[in-house]
């Protein structure tokens, strides 16, 4: 079969995983937040599918299931200076799709995902044009996101590395127009966040890709095999490192720029894996299957993260839990003819979005899950009793 028609299956298969999965969750606070409050590029794309779409889940998480998509695509066009065999770049997309980070950010409307996609377009017009189209890109990215800024300093970089002082100047002035608009979050003192920074890392990645992604930008530069991918994926891990001495970094801000390290990652494995005799390929075999394992597993328990509520006592400790709840106490609220509510700012900004608005007419007491006492609205996920609420009308 074409590699093409397989890359579209995979890849066609993976969005209707995704749709599907659309129903299985609410909107978060930071989600409606960023809807209601904030001015910025992806929520102007946010609303403007709301807009075309209505006021749903599908049309909430669409926008970032297209860039992970399209994300997808890229990283199969880029990788091929990398890796030449169409299967095994087929499989670098496979893995790339099963990523927790990649599969969290293909549906949870944050930054993450629109700086992977701006990060490989950027990758893809670096290969496929000249260099002059690369100036216009970069202008229109100070307005895409905040977390680009760490593009721009790793151009600055290899601007020096290659000794090209127009595209040093250039990528300077963006970095400090950069700062400007957005400032530059630097605070505290030295304190614990570096194990945590890199915990959380290996939890994006799994350890296994991690530590494998770690050793080949290590390794490239002891051997001075530095290109432009490299310094977007070892700027912003320095960074990251860097700043965790001193304050708790946003992973989304740095996990996308180590994504771009892939296509580097298989060119390693890849090379690793050919220059040894069949048995001695042994090790390498086992490595890689346990890696698609262990991705394929997390992946399961990410799309049926609701089983996880039938096998720990607090639900509020469910890694998802911010993402659930919110639509099925809308619901419940409106089969009660209440379309409006006063409750808790983050639940009442979570409600907005499925129809019910603040007002004081009724108020939403939040009761504990161990209370005995009886409740207006009670919410379950496979057995498990997750919200518990009063509703009470009040009388003018």
């Amino acid at each position: 079969m074409n590699h093409r028609i397989i890359l579209f299956l995979l890849l066609g298969i993976d969005a209707f995983i995704l749709i599907f999965q659309t129903s299985e969750l609410s909107i978060s606070y930071y989600e409606a937040s960023l809807i209601y409050s904030e001015s910025s590029f992806l929520s102007y794309l946010i609303n403007s599918s709301l807009n075309l779409f209505g006021h749903n889940d599908f049309a909430l998480r669409i926008p970032m299931i297209i860039l992970h998509s399209l994300s997808g695509i890229l990283l199969y066009i880029t990788s091929k200076k990398y890796v030449v065999s169409q299967r095994n770049r087929l499989w670098l997309v496979f893995i790339f799709i099963l990523l927790p980070g990649i599969l969290s950010s293909s549906l949870i409307v944050n930054s993450a995902g629109l700086v992977i996609f701006s990060l490989f377009f950027f990758i893809y017009i670096f290969q496929e044009f000249d260099k002059k189209y690369l100036y216009p890109l970069l202008l229109l990215y100070i307005f895409v996101d905040n977390s680009l800024i760490y593009l721009f300093l790793a151009l600055i970089f290899y601007s020096l590395y290659q000794n090209d002082k127009k595209f040093l100047i250039y990528n300077t002035l963006l970095l400090l127009i950069s700062i400007y608009i957005y400032g530059l979050e630097v605070y505290g003192v030295p304190k614990g966040h570096f194990l945590d920074t890199l915990g959380v890392y290996a939890t994006v990645f799994t350890p296994i890709i991690f530590i494998y992604i770690f050793y080949v930008l290590y390794r490239r530069l002891l051997i001075k095999e530095l290109d432009i991918i490299w310094f977007i994926s070892s700027v912003a891990l320095i960074v990251s490192l860097l700043l965790s001495f001193r304050q708790r970094i946003l992973i989304e801000d740095f996990a996308p720029y180590l994504m771009v390290a892939l296509p580097l990652a298989a060119q390693t494995f890849n090379r690793s894996y050919r220059i040894r005799l069949h048995l001695f390929r042994k090790k390498y075999k086992v490595i890689f299957m346990l890696s698609v394992v262990f991705l394929i597993l997390n992946a399961f328990v990410v799309l049926f993260n609701k089983e996880i509520y039938r096998f720990i006592e607090n639900p509020k400790k469910h890694f998802a839990y911010d993402m659930h709840v919110a639509k099925e106490l809308a619901t419940e609220l409106i089969n009660k003819d209440i379309s409006c509510i006063d409750t808790e700012e983050r639940m009442i900004t979570r409600l907005s979005f499925y129809g019910i608005k603040p007002c004081k007419e009724y108020i939403l007491e939040k009761l504990p899950l161990n209370t005995t006492m009886s409740s207006d609205v009670t919410i379950s996920y496979k057995g498990r009793i997750v919200y518990r609420g009063n509703v009470t009308k009040v009388n003018n």
